[in-house]
C-alpha cells in the first residue's frame, strides 16, 4: 500500500497542549577537513562566544529544514562555499544544556565533518573575524568547548554517535 507523502499525523490540539512545553534548538556544524587539519573561524560580534575558535560553519536549522540541507547552506553563507549532502560525514549529535535552566541552553547539535567542497573557504559575513586551519592535534585553548569535545573525541577515535554535553 503506497502512503501520500501528505499523509503523515499530526498530533491533537489536546495532546500537543499538554505535551507542547518543551523546547530544543536544533543546530548544525560543519569541520572542513584536510587531511589531519580542520579550519576554522574567529567568531566576533555575536555575543556568543566572541573571540574563541569555532566550526568551519555552524548556525541553527530553520523549521521545515533538513539538518543536511542546514548546513550546505551555511558553508555557503559563512565560507562561499559548495557542500553536497552525500559528502557530508555525520560525527555525532550532542544533546547539550547550560547551567541557567532557560529554554534557549536546551540544544541538540548536529556535527558533521566534509573532506570534499567547491570553491576556495573565504569569510562571508561579519560575526567571524579570522579563519584559519589548525592541526586536530594543536587546536587553539580558546575553542568552543563543546566543539573542541567533538574535534578531540573525533581525533582520539573515542566520539560516541550520540553525546551529552553540560548535563
Amino acid at each position: 500500500m503506497k502512503r501520500e507523502p501528505d499523509a503523515r499525523q499530526t498530533y491533537p490540539a489536546l495532546y500537543a497542549a499538554e505535551h507542547g512545553g518543551f523546547s530544543v534548538v536544533p543546530a548544525a556544524y560543519v569541520f572542513l577537513v584536510d587531511g589531519d587539519r580542520v579550519l576554522l573561524q574567529l567568531r566576533t560580534g555575536t555575543g556568543y562566544y566572541d573571540d574563541w575558535w569555532a566550526a568551519s560553519a555552524a548556525g541553527h536549522v530553520e523549521a521545515g529544514e533538513p539538518v543536511t540541507r542546514a548546513i550546505v547552506r551555511e558553508a555557503s553563507e559563512e565560507l562561499g562555499v559548495t557542500l553536497a549532502e552525500r559528502d557530508l560525514e555525520p560525527l555525532s549529535t550532542m544533546h547539550r544544556t547550560a547551567p541557567t535552566g532557560l529554554a534557549v541552553d536546551q540544544r541538540v547539535d548536529f556535527f558533521f565533518a566534509c573532506r570534499t567542497w567547491g570553491g576556495t573557504p573565504a569569510l562571508q559575513e561579519q560575526k567571524a573575524a579570522d579563519l584559519r586551519w589548525f592541526d586536530l592535534d594543536a587546536l587553539p585553548e580558546q575553542t568552543v568547548h563543546h566543539e573542541r569535545f567533538v574535534l578531540e573525541a573525533w581525533r582520539d577515535g573515542t566520539l560516541p554517535a550520540i553525546t551529552a554535553f553540560g548535563f
